[in-house]
């Protein structure tokens, strides 16, 4: 049972070409080649691509939103949908060994009673028959809302807040890391980082919006 129509999602803007090639940055204009954005080119992100399904607007930003602040789980699977068609589109020639997801730290997790990345995560990995690891990364220091900060700050804001999981391991593994929104791609280039370190071959990521 689909929860979010069709016509509402016709109305949520896609995130089409042109945009960046590493972080799937949208970038206004006529492109007719490769394009790496400015901060990409500056300092390569620890992630191979990130690829995001539709911008934060419309129905689609109003569902994240309830599902993070309301608990409207229901959302879960027609997000889910909207994740494994980017994948589908963005990654069908990469073969992942494992769906992993951004962690939150452990009183937040309580607190709220659920991480929405998750379970999106682990709906896109029955969908696409991939293993979903919640655990190979942990969330080891609170940080503040991203929310309203430069792209400095918000890559300052989450330095040393991920650590390798305590009992699974990402050696050896290409992974795909899940989140619901991405912005500047600081939480996610930060979990790549500590992935990378943990020994993963690659790390791609997907997320159902981009801020």
């Amino acid at each position: 049972m689909k929860h979010i129509c069709w016509d509402c999602l016709s109305d949520t803007p896609k995130v089409d070409p042109p945009f960046c090639v590493v972080c799937g940055d949208p970038v206004a204009g006529d492109i007719q080649h490769d394009y790496t954005c400015f901060a990409c080119a500056r300092e390569t992100p620890a992630f191979v691509r990130a690829r995001s399904a539709v911008r934060y607007e419309g129905a689609v930003g109003a569902a994240l939103r309830d599902l993070k602040y309301k608990n409207a789980l229901w959302v879960v699977e027609d997000l889910a949908e909207l994740l494994s068609a980017c994948v589908q589109a963005e990654y069908s020639v990469f073969g992942f060994d494992v769906i992993t997801s951004v962690p939150l730290f452990a009183p937040r997790w309580r607190a709220r009673g659920f991480n929405q990345s998750a379970l999106l995560g682990e709906a896109l990995g029955r969908r696409l028959k991939i293993p979903f690891k919640e655990h190979l990364l942990r969330r080891v220091r609170s940080t503040s809302s991203q929310t309203g900060l430069t792209a400095p700050q918000r890559a300052a804001n989450v330095s040393g807040a991920f650590r390798g999981g305590l009992f699974a391991r990402p050696e050896g593994r290409r992974i795909l890391l899940v989140d619901d929104v991405m912005t500047t791609g600081a939480t996610v280039n930060a979990c790549a980082k500590t992935l990378k370190q943990g020994g993963a071959v690659s790390v791609h990521v997907v997320t159902v919006a981009r801020g």
